[in-house]
């Protein structure tokens, strides 16, 4: 099979040709395509992946091609991680949002759905190539952000073969295993709700609860995601377990703060890091350099990575990772991310390998209180030729309350997308609880509508 990234250019293209790599023939992948128009950073990060690919199995054809058409023709899978509009329109998203006192957060809010606007005419200009060229069951795996929204509006446009995916709850799950000192089989928790706004219940080590003990540790909830909650929040929303994005709800006065205190934000410190690295790697001859690249890609690379969530929540990453070889960087068990959610995926669909993940697909009853169609974060089981949701069971009201608003900013939200609507787009934010100003949405769908015209053309 043949599996295509369309943003196989971006800066974490070496990492997701490494989990691709290592889980290939197991799903059946024998061509790897990756594909982005930026033709600088393709050949820049592309050029990476592809040494990376090679040292691990040459056996498996990687290539990487700024031709849409090259990258899709026959392709099986095809994972979108784009981010249309680059670092530069996530610092104007954060900064407009942040001048009217509100979070401009890339996914959450304002700013995921002008994300979200740009991201959407892109997709379905390459979704209609693919109609035309790829393999006609082809599977999506959507991992553009904001990914739940996205593949909502997508999905409402009759792409019925498109999974939302994100690394966040399978990160998360790992944290807890790792904490309990167990392997993947003896664990267990369900995962429910929206993608960036989810929950966790009904967990389980060998079989026995667990959840109580987790949250009246002080060692297990103060070495997790978890820390950056209270205890009693916990308890006032029902003592599920929280995904680290609801710290931007539960806390949004204390987030705005701590972004407008901060020398930068979370966008412009991305943009920095980046347009350092891409100097720092001029005039390098990549396949000649590899190792001297290798290390300055992974220097800068994890500049980002131990600092995510720092000004946000004032709270440093758990694991600080050191800079490493390219031989350590290889030699070392792959992290899986959002590519090994995937793959995990295919291995199962097609080969009849049980596994169980949290992928956002159609509700399909799992939440009584939303729609069959709405798409839910939750924790599924697949098997071959199948992929079925857990259904959950006595949702805590203040957590139903949220989903259920959330699932409407969602819903008006596609609506809004999908026809290029003014009056759906202010009323999708005039729901979001970060926004929920009628002024507030009026000046920033206004101004999006302005400065993305290029990718969305006119709304009305």
């Amino acid at each position: 099979m043949k599996l295509c990234v369309l943003g196989g250019g971006g800066v974490r293209a070496p990492f997701l040709a490494k989990s691709i790599i290592i889980n290939a023939k197991i799903a059946n992948i024998d061509e790897v395509v990756f594909m982005d128009n930026n033709e600088k950073k393709l050949n820049t990060f592309g050029a990476l992946s592809k040494k990376i690919a090679t040292t691990l199995d040459d056996s498996i054809k990687f290539s990487y091609t700024s031709d849409a058409e090259i990258a899709l023709k026959d392709a099986d899978i095809i994972i979108t991680a784009m981010r249309v509009g680059e670092d530069e329109s996530r610092v104007f998203d954060e900064r407009t949002c942040l001048n009217l006192g509100v979070l401009g957060q890339e996914t959450t809010g304002a700013g995921g759905f002008a994300m979200a606007m740009r991201s959407i005419s892109a997709l379905t200009h390459y979704l209609a190539i693919a109609d035309k060229v790829s393999h006609k069951d082809y599977f999506v795996f959507n991992f553009t952000n904001p990914s739940g929204l996205v593949t909502q509006t997508l999905r409402d446009l009759g792409y019925d073969k498109v999974y939302g995916i994100c690394d966040g709850p399978s990160e998360f799950i790992k944290q807890l295993q790792k904490l309990y000192k167990v392997e993947p089989d003896d664990f267990s928790i369900n995962c429910y709700g929206l993608n960036h706004l989810s929950y966790f219940k009904d967990m389980k080590v060998k079989g026995k609860d667990a959840q109580t003990e987790f949250i009246n540790n002080n060692e297990f909830y103060n070495n997790s995601d978890m820390r950056i909650f209270s205890k009693d929040l916990l308890n006032i929303t029902g003592n599920s377990l929280f995904n680290e994005y609801l710290h931007y709800y539960y806390y949004e006065e204390k987030c705005l703060q701590n972004i407008l205190d901060a020398p930068e934000t979370r966008g412009e410190l991305i943009a920095r890091v980046n347009k350092e690295m891409m100097k720092a790697l001029e005039g390098i001859d990549i396949e000649k350099d590899f190792d001297k690249a290798f290390s300055i890609f992974i220097h800068y690379f994890l500049i980002r990575e131990n600092s995510y969530g720092n000004i946000e929540n004032n709270n440093k990453r758990i694991e600080h990772t050191e800079d490493k070889t390219f031989e350590q960087f290889i030699n070392e068990e792959d992290a899986g991310g959002y590519a090994g959610v995937a793959l995990n995926f295919i291995k199962s669909y097609v080969n009849g390998i049980p596994v169980e993940m949290v992928l956002s697909i159609p509700n399909n009853g799992a939440l009584e209180f939303l729609e069959n169609d709405d798409i839910v974060e939750i924790t599924c089981h697949i098997t071959k030729d199948k992929c079925e949701s857990v259904k959950i069971k006595d949702v805590p009201y203040m957590q139903k309350q949220m989903i259920r608003r959330m699932k409407e900013y969602e819903r008006t939200a596609s609506k809004a997308l999908r026809n290029n609507s003014r009056d759906d787009a202010i009323r999708a934010l005039m729901l979001n609880p970060l926004i929920n100003s009628y002024s507030i949405a009026r000046e920033l769908i206004d101004t999006f509508i302005e400065k993305y015209k290029i990718y969305t053309g006119d709304w009305k």
